[in-house]
């Protein structure tokens, strides 16, 4: 008798044990556990603490520029966006942590979209435009995309995505963050104020 509740333990030990495999190596559900994740502020971004009112004692200058390519086709130097805080997260329709972090990007572009002082670029590396739309349409986003037409630095962008700069009206490098992250925090949005009344 003792042996045969043994038995049962171990099956559905294993039964538990699959079904949590299943549940944590299906992309969707991987998905809603990393923006579960996200939510409870796991993965918030340390950003500067610097405000408008203490400008860093040195200014920082602009020393790295890319040329982008919107939907139609439209070229754009990183260089030519001085005066405005740039926003660019750089990802992959296929990255589920990108993937994740979309919504709450999405958040903070709502807030920006129609402030000219600040450009939003998110940039599918891999420049797959059906994929990249037909993911945007289903997570229901309209951020713009944009895709790489020249070598990115090192700086922004290391091998990992997602990766995440935010650059100053000076065009310099101001936040830097490689892997996921929430960013419909207050920190953040405090954070891109300060940049943007700089």
């Amino acid at each position: 008798m003792a042996e045969k509740k043994n038995n049962t333990k171990n099956i559905l030990s294993w039964v538990l044990i699959i079904v949590l495999a299943i549940l944590v190596l299906t992309p969707t559900t991987r998905t809603a556990i990393q923006r579960g994740l996200m939510k409870i502020g796991l993965f918030n971004p340390s950003v500067p603490k610097q405000t408008a009112a203490e400008p860093s004692a040195t200014p920082m200058v602009m020393t790295e520029t890319v040329t982008l390519s919107d939907d139609a086709g439209k070229r754009i130097q990183t260089h030519e966006l001085q005066g405005k805080v740039v926003f660019i997260n750089f990802w992959a329709t296929w990255c589920g942590p990108c993937r994740a972090e979309m919504p709450s990007i999405q958040k903070l572009y709502d807030k920006y979209k129609d402030n000219d002082k600040v450009v939003f670029m998110l940039v599918e590396i891999e420049h797959n435009a059906d994929g990249a739309k037909a993911f945007m349409e289903k997570e229901k986003l309209n951020m713009p995309i944009y895709y790489p037409e020249s070598e990115i630095p090192t700086t922004w962008l290391s091998g990992a995505i997602p990766s995440t700069v935010v650059l100053n009206k000076q065009g310099a490098l101001a936040f830097d963050h490689k892997g996921m992250a929430d960013y419909s925090t207050k920190e953040f949005e405090d954070f891109m104020i300060s940049l943007i009344n700089q």
